[in-house]
């Protein structure tokens, strides 16, 4: 099996110029930056993985602007739906993708293309903030999971299904996640759930295997563990994560990438340690 490289990013909030959004954390503008950032990597990811709140308002104009953006991404992009998305619209902005249904309550998928089989899990209720995954939206993944048990998996969805101690965020996330866990805890060939919703990266062990949740390309929540009162954002630096599939029983990694202007210093050319940089360099 060889190797494979999934890139994830999440909660974009793409919206129109002049927008509240667009103007205090310029959003088309990072998404445009981590599209850059993803497009230069080497080796290149196999795929992009969208895990939702793709807009912020759920208009067409705004996935309009979404797709341009998207557009010039080098590898397939799968996008699930968040809570600031709207099903029918989002399906509208995809209208050629191979993968995301045309029809239909939910926009659940399986990617088979890959090394590492994806499932996409709608978890949106319209009109609210929070998430869900009903038993019609279980049953479905209990089936896609019985149709291959041998092949690792990756669940990818917008609400992660744990509580973070971000307390106003983990009041808007997964409802009732015990059933989920149940599905999980049949399926050992799930190597990760990777999530958004949370604008920061967390991980967590769930239910047999492990879960994460994917930092914003744009704002952050800011980490203030146990505070029941208050909810703020931070500019700290926009991320993308990593998922690598490793051959020969390395098995699935999660990194994640920054995206900023950084400078990379060479300790190692390939064939030799380079010496120190003096104090005063």
């Amino acid at each position: 099996m060889h190797r494979m490289i999934i890139a994830q990013i999440s909660d974009f909030h793409v919206s129109l110029p002049g927008s509240p959004a667009d103007e205090r954390y310029r959003t088309a503008y990072h998404l445009g930056a981590a599209v850059a950032r993803i497009n230069a990597m080497t080796p290149s990811p196999d795929v992009v993985l969208a895990t939702g709140d793709l807009v912020e308002g759920g208009t067409e104009a705004e996935y309009a602007r979404l797709g341009e953006i998207l557009a010039s991404l080098a590898m397939p992009v799968l996008p699930i739906a968040g809570n600031h998305d709207h099903r029918n619209h989002l399906r509208l902005a995809f209208p050629d993708h191979p993968h995301l249904p045309t029809d239909g309550d939910f926009l659940h998928y399986v990617v088979d293309d890959y090394p590492v089989r994806l499932i996409a899990l709608d978890t949106v209720i319209p009109g609210e903030s929070g998430g869900e995954l009903c038993a019609q939206r279980l049953a479905w993944l209990d089936q896609r999971l019985d149709e291959d048990r041998e092949r690792p998996t990756l669940l990818f969805m917008h609400h992660p299904p744990f509580a973070t101690g971000l307390v106003k965020m983990d009041m808007m996330g997964l409802r009732d996640p015990e059933g989920f866990a149940a599905v999980v805890r049949r399926h050992p060939q799930i190597e990760r759930i990777v999530a958004g919703h949370l604008h920061r990266p967390i991980v967590r062990r769930f239910a047999g295997t492990v879960a994460s949740i994917c930092p914003s390309t744009a704002h952050q929540i800011a980490l203030d563990i146990g505070n029941g009162e208050k909810l703020a954002t931070v500019m700290e630096p926009p991320g993308i994560a990593l998922h690598v599939w490793l051959p020969n029983g390395g098995g699935l990694v999660s990194h994640i990438a920054y995206v900023d202007d950084f400078t990379a210093t060479t300790i190692f050319d390939g064939r030799n340690w380079l010496p120190p940089i003096a104090a005063d360099d």
